[in-house]
């Protein structure tokens, strides 16, 4: 699922090409909306919230799309030929006389009048890349749930949003924290919300995703998709396993050494590794 950063950009670009401009087309190719017609209707703005993207019409009313695990906006010059995918991919089509928005895959695509945007989107915690961040509103929601895994607890976008499954793992690393720690036994959990949004704003303005700060393809990451590789820190093996409740969507990675357990942790922790199971008691 694309990261909070790259739903930003994506919502940048999407309103530098529509914001302020008339649409000459404006489709949604999706059961429920496919009778809406948009042409001639004015963009106000396209903005992100977590990983949604709320295009804003001047007559009152909002668009939201969101990507899940395989949805894309693609912008081309008016006239230019679409290469997102087949044209039955194609969830929504918004022009001008200049750009061409293109979604594919799109999912949860809903229109609502946009002073009830709440209905959509109000139940997300503090947005890690919005202007409106609040660091105490998110650590009251992750303090309210103190029992639960940090690792899931980083993930839920009730409590922060943004955040996707590359931020929180190498949020974790950095900060030292075994991903089945319970947020109660987080010693910095302010210090950890803050890194973890310090790499996203760091990689917010370009597509590509570093957080050891260096570009080149196996040293981008410390240890997200290093399974079984040198961790870039200490060099021990990185190990991989499944966590939360959806676990094909959340596969995380940890280094055993850098990343020790400092308490008792989940003893059901699923790591899917036979070989590599997680520490159970603290590593002192």
């Amino acid at each position: 699922m694309p990261e909070g950063d790259t739903v930003w950009l994506a919502a940048q670009r999407m309103n530098s090409a529509l914001g302020g401009a008339t649409l000459r087309r404006g489709e949604l190719r999706v059961p429920q909306l496919a009778g809406t017609d948009l042409a001639g209707r004015t963009v106000s703005e396209v903005v992100p919230r977590g990983k949604h993207m709320l295009t804003r019409f001047a007559d009152g009313w909002t668009l939201r799309t969101h990507y899940r695990m395989d949805g894309s906006w693609h912008i081309y010059r008016h006239g230019s030929r679409w290469r997102g995918g087949p044209a039955f991919a194609v969830r929504a089509v918004l022009a001008t006389d200049e750009w061409e928005c293109v979604g594919y895959r799109l999912h949860d695509v809903a229109m609502v009048r946009t002073e009830h945007e709440d209905q959509l989107v109000g139940h997300l915690g503090p947005d890690v890349l919005g202007l409106d961040w609040d660091l105490e509103e998110a650590l009251r929601r992750l303090r309210s749930h103190p029992d639960e895994q940090i690792g899931v607890a980083i993930l839920d976008q009730r409590n922060l949003c943004g955040p996707g499954n590359l931020y929180k793992v190498e949020g974790l690393f950095v900060c030292g924290v075994h991903p089945w720690a319970r947020v109660a036994d987080v010693e910095d959990l302010p210090g950890l919300v803050e890194r973890t949004r310090s790499l996203m704003l760091a990689n917010r303005d370009r597509p590509e995703q570093s957080t050891t700060g260096d570009l080149r393809r196996g040293r981008d990451h410390w240890v997200y998709g290093r399974k079984d590789r040198p961790c870039l820190r200490c060099g021990t093996p990185v190990l991989r396993g499944d966590q939360g409740p959806d676990l094909q969507e959340r596969i995380t990675y940890w280094c055993p050494r850098c990343q020790a357990a400092r308490s008792a942790i989940d003893p059901a922790a699923r790591t899917g590794e036979p070989d590599h199971p997680p520490p159970l008691t603290s590593a002192h």
